[in-house]
């Protein structure tokens, strides 16, 4: 999907694309490239598919849930931030909280987000059981995507 494809297809989800948001998800997309040559974060790593397979997937969420009314979200095992980064990219009224088990995506996370000057993100390293025990009705929306099985 190249970004022309993209754009026409988050728009038929209801979401207006802007300038500002393609070009976070440029430089996200650059950065997750350029940081996965040294740190496994993803296997997915040509533009097209970034474009595809995480950011548009990260959005389909709208076809269930009116985020808009959401005030936070919890992306349990968030990897490289999919769907948790890409959805505080469109809707920059969440407080978005990243849990992930792998420091190593968790650092990826912090210099992403102080690169797209994002705000109102909470990282945690850490395993969702563990997080849960003081966490558990903290948030509106939980997310997870590819995590483990059922």
């Amino acid at each position: 999907m190249n970004k022309e494809e993209f754009i026409k297809e988050v728009e038929k989800l209801g979401i207006k694309v802007t300038n500002e948001q393609l070009t976070k998800l440029d430089t996200y997309a650059k950065f997750l490239i350029e940081y996965n040559k040294h740190t496994n974060l993803t296997a997915i790593t040509e533009e097209n598919q970034i474009y595809l397979k995480h950011f548009y997937d990260s959005l389909t969420i709208v076809k269930a849930i009116n985020l808009q009314d959401i005030n936070n979200l919890l992306d349990v095992g968030t990897g490289a931030g999919f769907p948790g980064m890409v959805l505080k990219i469109f809707f920059p009224n969440l407080e978005v909280t990243l849990l992930d088990s792998n420091n190593k995506k968790i650092t990826f996370l912090q210099e992403l987000s102080k690169k797209l000057e994002l705000t109102n993100i909470n990282f945690y390293h850490g395993r969702v059981e563990e997080f849960c025990l003081k966490n558990r009705e903290s948030f509106t929306l939980v997310t997870a995507r590819a995590v483990s099985n059922m």
